[in-house]
């Protein structure tokens, strides 16, 4: 698993995102499915099934939450020569220059666009170095060339 990066707010938030489910988020779903469980026959209670795929929902993302803030490093990654999560990375895509930061998508950024460190691109930059070509080959099979320009700190 690629190392994920926070910022400080970030962890902030989710982790305020996860305690809101752990307290009130339990709690109503329970309520939910005590309600339609009320309403008779569960076998055929289209309301009771719902209720219990939306509280499956809910504790697959407090899980998700829990092991992403258990094993995230937290505050500004060090600086680096080469492509690493937390990073900013300038890169030439077909002639075209895209900056992002190498991270988690739950970690908003108000000026670049998240590129995930698990997806084909993050890993065929990461562990590359600025002047280095890489290739990786898209969900569709096209296989696309890029070029790292540079690497800085957020």
């Amino acid at each position: 698993m690629a190392e994920t990066w926070l910022s400080q707010e970030a962890y902030d938030r989710l982790n305020e995102e996860l305690e809101t489910l752990k307290t009130e988020g339990r709690t109503k779903a329970s309520a939910e499915i005590e309600e339609a469980r009320a309403h008779g026959d569960l076998r055929e209670n289209a309301e009771y099934h719902a209720a219990k795929d939306e509280q499956g929902k809910m504790e697959a993302r407090i899980r998700q939450l829990e092991a992403l803030l258990r094993d995230a490093h937290i505050g500004e990654p060090p600086d680096a020569d080469e492509v690493r999560p937390g990073l900013i990375v300038v890169l030439d895509i077909d002639g075209d220059e895209e900056t992002y930061l190498l991270g988690s998508r739950e970690d908003h950024h108000d000026v670049h666009d998240i590129l995930s460190a698990s997806s084909p691109m993050g890993q065929a930059v990461t562990g590359a170095r600025a002047g280095d070509s890489v290739s990786f080959e898209t969900p569709t099979g096209a296989s696309v060339d890029v070029t790292v320009q540079d690497i800085r700190t957020p």
